[in-house]
């Protein structure tokens, strides 16, 4: 358990936490059943870095966040794709969050979730995760609501196996991360958090456009991967 961030423990950048998460999830490399999900869009450039060492399909996990309306950052719950909803019954009677302030956030949050995924996804369809290993990439964890959110949309395809891969997060996250899924990494477990900001050195916004390049970056390698396949066995 680490106390505080110190050269030893800051992570440089999200490259630099993708590739730490490399090591840990090597046993998946070069399988066809394994897919790589982000958390859009902090964890596009995360993922990206250990779906192509690993030489495995980079895809999305839409979810967001539902912040506390006068504290943006801090979340009262979180939506996915598919209809998902969870919500902090504590957090919302300690900041007296009433229903309709509720439904509120989760319209505008909703309307947020669907332009990305339109945005970021164009005309491409969502990869079937129905007996595949899952492995859910962010660029840290705080709360855990929106990996929550995101677990339960993933179990809905009823994958093989889902993974939780994270560079940082509290341990009382990952306690509870560990009741939900099959395996959890999270070289990093802070007892003070703070925020995840906190633990890299750049830790600067990801934009949609560097979320659209990699992924296209990503498919664009999957695509000749499998034509140089579909070559080799036509031989």
């Amino acid at each position: 358990m680490i106390h505080g961030p110190s050269t030893q423990t800051l992570l440089r950048d999200r490259v630099d936490a993708g590739r730490r998460l490399v090591e840990p999830l090597l046993k998946y490399a070069h399988r066809p059943d394994v897919i790589v999900l982000a958390l859009p869009r902090g964890g596009v450039p995360v993922a990206y870095e250990i779906a192509t060492a690993l030489e495995v399909r980079l895809d999305l996990m839409l979810v967001r966040k539902l912040g506390v309306p006068f504290h943006q950052e801090f979340a009262m719950g979180a939506i996915a794709s598919g209809g998902i909803q969870i919500v902090n019954d504590d957090t919302l009677r300690a900041n007296r969050i009433d229903q309709r302030t509720l439904d509120n956030v989760v319209a505008r949050e909703t309307q947020e979730l669907l332009r990305r995924e339109r945005l970021y996804r164009g005309s491409r369809a969502p990869l079937a995760l129905k007996d595949q290993v899952v492995i859910l990439v962010d660029d840290g964890l705080a709360t855990g609501a929106s990996m929550m959110a995101a677990v339960q949309a993933a179990r809905l395809q009823a994958p093989s196996r889902i993974v939780v891969a994270v560079p940082v997060a509290p341990p009382e996250t990952v306690e509870a991360l560990f009741s939900e899924v099959d395996e959890v990494i999270c070289p990093l477990t802070p007892e003070w958090l703070m925020s995840i900001g906190n633990w890299y050195l750049n830790f600067s916004q990801t934009s949609d456009e560097e979320v659209i390049d990699l992924l296209h970056r990503a498919w664009r390698r999957e695509s000749d991967t499998s034509a140089s396949g579909q070559e080799n066995s036509d031989v």
